[in-house]
């Protein structure tokens, strides 16, 4: 499965650049072992996509819902996800 996602510019140079081979996520969507990660950049000061984007194989997912990341009411409804890139 193609699961797309925006991600910030710096972020997404690192993972470009290949120093970058995780994403913490709100885990409010589906992501399983064998997926694809397609993350488009997104220019969050102008609102946009920037027309880049990548895509990486998920090689792992764990889930967790004690991170004070998101808001309360969201870690408890969703719980946060570590992907691992490839």
């Amino acid at each position: 499965m193609i699961i797309e996602k925006k991600v910030w510019p710096p972020y997404f140079d690192d993972i470009l650049s290949g120093r970058k081979k995780f994403e913490v996520r709100l885990a409010d969507f589906a992501c399983h072992e064998g997926d694809t990660l397609r993350l488009r950049e997104w220019d969050p000061t102008s609102q946009s996509y920037t027309g880049r984007e990548v895509d990486r194989a998920v090689t792992y997912v764990a889930q967790f819902k004690d991170f004070n990341f998101w808001s309360e009411a969201d870690i408890k409804k969703y719980g946060w996800q570590i992907i691992s890139l490839e």
